[in-house]
């Protein structure tokens, strides 16, 4: 929904080991990855897909909200570049915790770029919020 109201090109951040597929233990795994700082392996960065980071001045962030935060992969994936100067606008689904403490952790792992005010949609309403998705990220162009 973001991508169709403000154009881009999207990339998704994938792990080299898939999380389970049943939901609890997935957030079993996503809550041990978090307590282990953990930076999980990702299948690629933006240059194997043809892209660079330098051709960016704003990303939109889109994750799940797993335990108050970013999914520990996320942070692998930033941590690979130099975001000075860029402008992150995260958003995220979730069951009920909003954006959790993600874009307070977003400001730490990124202290030279800017990051602004993101968007939260709980989980089960994501597919249902495309007029809202899109109202919120046009805001930023």
């Amino acid at each position: 929904f973001v991508q169709e109201a403000v154009g881009g090109d999207l990339f998704e951040i994938e792990t080299v080991k898939d999380y389970a597929a049943d939901y609890y233990e997935c957030i079993d795994e996503a809550k041990a990855e978090l307590q282990a700082d953990a930076r999980p392996e990702i299948k690629r960065y933006l240059e194997e897909a043809g892209l660079s980071m330098d051709d960016y001045d704003t990303i939109f962030l889109g994750y799940p909200n797993w335990w108050g935060t970013c999914p520990m992969c996320v942070f692998t994936f930033l941590e690979h570049y130099d975001l000075a100067g860029k402008r992150i606008i995260p958003f995220c689904t979730n069951e009920g915790s909003g954006m959790g403490g993600s874009e307070k952790h977003l400001k730490t792992l990124c202290p030279t770029a800017t990051i602004e005010g993101g968007l939260s949609i709980t989980g089960n309403r994501a597919a249902q919020s495309k007029d809202k998705a899109q109202a919120w990220a046009r805001k930023f162009v």
